[in-house]
């Protein structure tokens, strides 16, 4: 197998990667992959960060004694075996939601993963939350958050809040403190136009936190972080940026971020999970963005590795073109996931991954197929031989196979 290539695509690891677009994004992950982190002499003129932006912060949240001790309790041991779509908070807010829904009453799926806060870092709903208000940009693309939560008790459904962490631009312009900052002043921005916040500031694990719980109380019953890492090629300017940061580890950053925020929770109730990049499971931890599968999965109650098999390359797991045979590239990937956290005994989470409902065209002629109810299927069987019965699907918009057998 590829190992950079692989790193390469943990680096770009989020749920809504979909195309072969983002170009800027796989140059700089590649960047990531291949070269060490840069050192402050490598930075060449540039000085050591010693603006009162970059000073060491105060001490960040942590769980205390008591629920550190309760952190790998499922708050939801009754929970159903979780077989669910993404759906994006236009589509929870307007006329899909009665396609979506009768697609839950007439499968085996029960449950929707719903954006609460997306991409953009848009909170999707109109919040009474005075401190949400000031911090975010609260939308009503979810006219009616209440009327929604009570469809979907209404109809059975298990339902998950999507909120995307690190990557914010909302926040990056409206508080540049919390973010990257450029010599000039500017917030940082990747090549894509997006900016992310900074994962060493204790007021954005807060922010977030407060949206899950706000979403909790709301009545959804698990909570999935999204994008929990440093920008990609994010050790090439680390020490270029001002920024709030210490002395400490990336990994460790993220991986006591996640500690932090199931805890928080713990006392609501709610389940914690977090999508990592599939790759995770097959290589080491990527230290430019601060991810380790272990240290991640380590902390939560469920774990998304994001396998599409149109994002593994030529060769993995003895598969030519991957993306042709999903249920090979499907089993390879939860045989590593297994070995990587099998020895975490108590410690391991629920293995829920993301797998692939659309077709992945950009790969070029000869490289992909059209994927449909055959190679949806494939994927189940491939989870299922391997002992793993949850699974989300993922289309960006929100159409899904239909007559698909779900208990493969």
């Amino acid at each position: 197998m590829n190992i950079t290539w692989a790193l390469l695509m943990m680096a770009l690891g989020s749920v809504g990667v979909q195309s072969g677009g983002h170009e800027s994004d796989v140059s700089a992950a590649l960047q990531s992959a291949v070269n060490p982190p840069v050192t402050a002499e490598q930075a060449g003129s540039a000085a050591p960060n010693t603006s009162a932006g970059n000073a060491s912060p105060s001490p960040a949240p942590s769980a205390t004694p008591a629920a550190d001790s309760a952190l790998h309790t499922d708050p939801q041991p009754d929970a159903p075996k979780v077989k669910g779509i993404y759906v994006t908070a236009y589509s929870a807010g307007g006329s899909r939601m009665e396609q979506l829904l009768a697609l839950l009453d007439k499968t085996e799926l029960n449950s929707m993963v719903i954006d609460i806060k997306d991409d953009a870092g848009y909170i999707t709903y109109k919040t009474d939350n005075a401190e949400l208000q000031e911090m975010g940009t609260p939308q009503k693309f979810i006219g009616d958050i209440n009327k929604l939560m009570t469809r979907l008790k209404e109809h059975d459904v298990y339902p998950i809040a999507r909120i995307v962490v690190f990557k914010d631009s909302v926040l990056a312009k409206k508080h540049p403190e919390l973010s990257f900052v450029n010599s000039d002043g500017s917030v940082w921005k990747n090549k894509g136009g997006d900016s992310f916040v900074n994962p060493y500031n204790e007021n954005v694990w807060k922010y977030n936190v407060d949206i899950a719980k706000e979403a909790a109380k709301l009545g959804f019953k698990e909570i999935q972080f999204d994008y929990v890492r440093f920008p990609e090629g994010f050790e090439k300017r680390a020490d270029s940026l001002k920024y709030t940061k210490s002395d400490r580890p990336r990994v460790e950053i993220i991986a006591d971020f996640v500690k932090y925020a199931k805890a928080e929770l713990a006392p609501l109730g709610v389940r914690v999970s977090v999508d990592i990049f599939g790759y995770a499971a097959s290589v080491p931890a990527a230290e430019g963005i601060g991810q380790d599968f272990v240290k991640i999965s380590k902390n939560v109650d469920v774990i998304s590795p994001m396998v599409y098999p149109s994002h593994y390359s030529t060769g993995w797991f003895d598969v030519k073109d991957p993306d042709k045979d999903p249920y090979a590239t499907i089993k390879g990937s939860m045989v590593d996931t297994h070995k990587k956290l099998d020895p975490l005994g108590s410690y391991k989470p629920v293995i829920r991954p993301w797998i692939q409902d659309f077709t992945a065209s950009w790969l070029g002629s000869g490289h992909f197929i059209k994927y449909g109810k055959q190679q949806v299927e494939d994927q189940i069987r491939a989870l299922k031989d391997e002992n793993i019965d949850e699974f989300l699907l993922w289309n960006a918009n929100n159409r899904y196979t239909s007559d698909v057998d779900y208990e493969q």
